[in-house]
């Protein structure tokens, strides 16, 4: 009689083990994904070894930080500026869409007068050779616009090539919270 409560037991145990397996492996894949930020391209939004937690449901909206694959091996993380059919320019260190000007708070502590301009001008034509953001694609940026291998170098990101927005930071501790946008 014991041995078969034990077998019991067991087997709802194993049972528990799978479901929980199982419910984390839907998760990870379908719902979220974990990231470890490398580089310093995010400053001072994201730091260099920030563990984060993306998510991959929802749509993507402007100044949403997305993480997307840049290569098979190769994502980067980086700050939609653009979304199909927008028109892309900086002047004066000024984001313009589709000729609105747009305040870049998160770019505040990377102004210092001394080191000229956060944001180089440019157009979207001058760097893509088109005048708007392709439809099914982005325009990305670095909040360290000086040094941020973005859509400046590499062009406009496909929507099919984003993993998930980054929403919440949770290590270290003393950065832990929600991304700001």
């Amino acid at each position: 009689m014991k041995n078969r409560s034990s077998r019991r037991e067991l087997f709802q145990w194993a049972k528990a083990f799978i479901i929980a397996i199982s419910l984390v492996t839907v998760l990870r894949i379908f719902v979220f994904n974990p990231v470890i930020v490398d580089g310093a391209s995010m400053n001072p939004t994201l730091n260099n070894g920030d563990c984060m937690i993306v998510n991959k449901i929802g749509d993507v909206q402007r100044f949403d930080i997305i993480v997307f694959h840049v290569t098979e091996d190769s994502d980067y993380i980086k700050r939609v500026i653009g979304l199909p059919g927008d028109k892309i320019e900086y002047k004066n260190d000024k984001l313009y869409i589709n000729g609105k000007h747009y305040k870049e708070p998160y770019l505040a502590a990377n102004t210092q007068e001394e080191l000229g301009p956060v944001t180089g001008s440019f157009t979207l034509k001058d760097i893509t050779g088109v005048e708007r953001v392709p439809e099914g694609e982005v325009f990305v940026l670095g909040d360290n616009r000086r040094n941020s291998t973005d859509s400046r170098h590499i062009g406009t990101i496909k929507m099919k090539d984003i993993v998930g927005k980054a929403n919440l930071v949770f290590w270290p501790a003393s950065d832990m919270g929600l991304v700001n946008k």
